[in-house]
């Protein structure tokens, strides 16, 4: 049990203040009483009987105060867009962090819920440096066109959109990132219409969000995404309201609370009175922000388009292949121009036994390379935010084959420094790479890719009988050999992609493990040359994977391919907070639906 004080903030006007008395009771009702906690209730001008009302539920465990938020809306209020049911009210949460200094971090929470759940458990939530914990907004992946909304408008995955009607915020790092500052700016460059300050806290905190089950914000809207029975919080979006529509879903628990209030009388003559007309007008609300967000679609300079116009054509290019080549389902295809290469004899190559001038150019060329390292690293061109797993590597006691997702020609740098952390001083660590890179690359890059212990693979037969005899001593030698077994490189890419067989053959007929790594990536705060965040990189080793003693070459072979790729799979959804799903299945999705439509 702690001490601390829960801070929770609602924000309304006068119209909701009825509806946030329901929701009020439902956390009352349902929370930790060893617990305290602190209601506020911003909004610039309330009525004193609507004070009056919500300040009966204060008791031992629950205080409520009504801080004013005009002057704060001031700075701001000329530029913010206002439609439909949204009031000027849905943009307070922007100011929580700024208004309360005192506070580490607080919960954000919209009139229009029930909680279920014990509500300090929402609060306990770990944020780490995330800027909010948020749920999955569920209109934007059931509903096309709010997708294809954020994907073409805000350049974002809309499944990594989330709603701001339930949230825990950071407000130690809304502070220390100069969150609110960035909003102001961002509201003079863009005037987001269709889901407004969701869109700005969105586009703000990308990459920086902790997603929540979706039982801490079920929303009423399409297929509900957890069982009614695990919900801990209900919300009642757009315009499925229970006080409105007698048969809205989820409405009884609504009810429930609402009979417990000074407010049930009005609610329900509300209900009672909410003409055809206007639930008309609800509809065509539901339609005209349906083509509001088609029109932001189709808009030459919507926001994403206008964030194109500062980056690198190479980059977006690059980016165009990538997602041409995810829709077709083609994985094993580099994006990239490699110049031209002649093929690799095996008198040019020796992997194993090298000259006193080999062994010479290797020690200069590790030595420039972890000059240049450090240069990358002290200008944040690559960013190492953390390595997870380091155990795994260090209890390597044998020979095994690394694996690791490739989307840079850094990332085996990156990979190179998880080698150092690991302490294993007196074994070496390779890597594979194409032929094109070791005959072609010219300048700095190729002396580094012909001498930084690397294994070039070759379009020769004989060469490639070379190259591995060259594997099977060294791994019978206690060294490490790094396979990129999607055997391509798409810059920027975060989903794994599928494995080939290669890296899992040498494993299985050399008897070694696989170490499987794969690096996750957020944008930093740091704006790239060429318009793009830098990335930061977490480097993620699991357990080693071995080969069964009772398969055969073959089965062994499948196998760890499987399991590896299980793992990449694991990795990604745990740390994205999405499920796998690569494009091609999307579009399939889609042209289904519309056929049976």
């Amino acid at each position: 049990m702690t001490n601390e004080i829960i801070p929770i903030f609602f924000s309304i006007d006068d119209d909701f203040a009825k509806f946030a008395s329901v929701s009020i009771k439902s956390i009352i009702d349902n929370a930790d009483k060893s617990r305290k906690y602190h209601i506020h209730i911003l909004n610039s001008g309330i009525s004193d009987k609507n004070i009056s009302m919500l300040s009966a539920f204060e008791d031992d465990t629950f205080s409520i105060s009504f801080p004013d938020v005009t002057d704060w809306l001031e700075t701001v209020s000329d530029k913010l867009p206002v439609r439909d049911y949204y009031t000027k009210t849905t943009y307070y949460r922007f100011f929580i962090a700024d208004m309360y200094p005192q506070y580490d971090k607080a919960i954000y929470i919209d009139s229009d819920t029930i909680v279920l759940g014990d509500i300090s458990k929402l609060y306990d939530q770990d944020l780490k440096d995330n800027y909010v914990a948020a749920a999955h907004e569920q209109v934007m992946i059931q509903e096309n066109v709010y997708g294809k909304y954020v994907e073409k408008v805000l350049g974002l995955d809309r499944n990594l959109y989330f709603n701001a009607g339930v949230l825990v915020i950071n407000c130690n790092q809304f502070r220390q990132k100069h969150l609110l500052v960035k909003f102001i700016e961002l509201l003079s460059e863009y005037n987001f219409v269709v889901t407004q300050d969701e869109d700005y806290l969105n586009v703000i905190c990308k990459d920086r969000v902790l997603w929540l089950d979706s039982c801490w914000n079920t929303e009423v809207f399409g297929t509900l995404p957890c069982a009614e029975e695990d919900i801990k919080i209900i919300h009642y979006i757009m315009v499925s309201k229970p006080w409105h529509y007698a048969d809205c879903r989820l409405g009884n628990y609504f009810w429930e609370y609402a009979s417990k209030t000074n407010a049930y009388e009005s609610i329900k003559n509300e209900l009672d009175s909410y003409t055809d007309e206007q639930k008309t007008k609800d509809s065509d609300s539901c339609k005209n922000l349906m083509q509001t967000a088609i029109n932001e679609i189709n808009r030459p300079d919507n926001y994403t388009n206008r964030i194109r116009e500062t980056q690198s054509p190479d980059r977006l290019e690059v980016l165009r292949r990538i997602e041409n080549l995810e829709k077709k389902g083609i994985f094993d295809k580099d994006v990239e121009d490699d110049p031209p290469c002649e093929e690799l004899s095996a008198d040019q190559i020796e992997y194993v036994k090298k000259t006193l001038l080999d062994k010479a150019k290797t020690k200069t060329a590790f030595f420039a390379a972890g000059l240049f390292v450090k240069k990358l690293l002290r200008d944040k061109q690559m960013i190492i935010k953390d390595i997870v797993g380091i155990e795994n590597f260090k209890n390597l006691d044998s020979g095994a084959i690394i694996t690791c997702n490739h989307f840079n020609a850094f990332d085996s740098f990156a990979m190179h420094m998880a080698y150092y952390a690991s302490g294993h001083k007196s074994r070496k660590f390779y890597r594979v790479i194409r032929e094109g890179n070791y005959m072609s690359f010219p300048g700095f890059y190729g002396f580094l890719m012909r001498n930084c212990d690397t294994l070039p693979l070759s379009s020769s037969k004989e060469t490639m009988m070379k190259f591995v005899r060259g594997v099977k001593e060294l791994l019978k030698s206690g060294h490490f050999i790094l396979f990129y077994p999607e055997q391509s490189m798409w810059w920027n890419y975060r989903k794994p992609k599928p494995l080939k067989e290669g890296a899992y053959t040498m494993a299985a007929k050399n008897n070694v493990p696989i170490l499987p790594c794969f690096i996750t990536m957020k944008d930093s705060d740091v704006m790239g040359e060429d318009g793009f965040y830098v990335q930061e990189y977490t480097i993620h080793i699991e357990k080693t994977i071995y080969p069964q003693a009772d398969q055969k070459h073959k089965e062994n072979c499948t196998y760890m391919m499987n399991k590896n790729f299980e793992v990449w799979k694991k990795i990604y959804e745990r740390e994205y907070g999405i499920p796998l799903k690569y494009t091609t299945e999307m579009n399939e999705n889609i042209a289904d639906t519309e056929n049976a439509g």
